[in-house]
């Protein structure tokens, strides 16, 4: 019997490799991400506390230089705040980018997938043919040596 071998096989296992390559990006991607967004959002809640703490010290009465340590202090955060923003927003872009692409590879792979299977059934198909073919061959001889007999 004859062995299958998928004519595009080759092409299947670089676009798996692509794809698998692509998913590893995506995953780093999201990681990169997800800590930009955290970093954020620890600075946002900093940024929170700051102001409250500030009101409660402006409240009880502080000094003019304290007031504008503070005032210092939060002015520098809202700079950070905004550099980690940008960097959230880049993140984003990269992670969305890479989550396309892999949704592109997904399907590249399918297509060849559902080829291969494809094939494979014609294949079936045709070696079938070729055992009905042979066993009606067989049969014929069988029949016509008894009917010499």
């Amino acid at each position: 019997m004859v062995r299958y071998q998928y004519r595009f096989s080759q092409i299947l296992n670089i676009r798996e490799q692509e794809k698998n390559e692509t998913e590893m990006a995506y995953k780093e991607a999201t990681k990169a991400f997800e800590a930009a967004a955290t970093k954020l959002y620890d600075l946002l809640k900093k940024k929170e506390e700051l102001i409250d703490y500030q009101q409660e010290r402006l409240a009880v009465g502080s000094s003019i230089d304290e007031v504008h340590h503070y005032a210092r202090f939060i002015d520098s955060l809202e700079k950070t705040i905004s550099d980690v923003q940008q960097k959230v927003i880049q993140a984003r872009a990269k992670m969305q980018w890479y989550e396309e692409k892999l949704l592109e590879k997904n399907l590249e792979v399918r297509k060849f997938e559902k080829m291969q299977e494809r094939d494979y059934n014609i294949f079936q198909e045709e070696q079938n043919r070729i055992e009905m073919n042979f066993l009606d061959e067989i049969s014929l001889q069988t029949y016509n040596k008894k009917e010499i007999r």
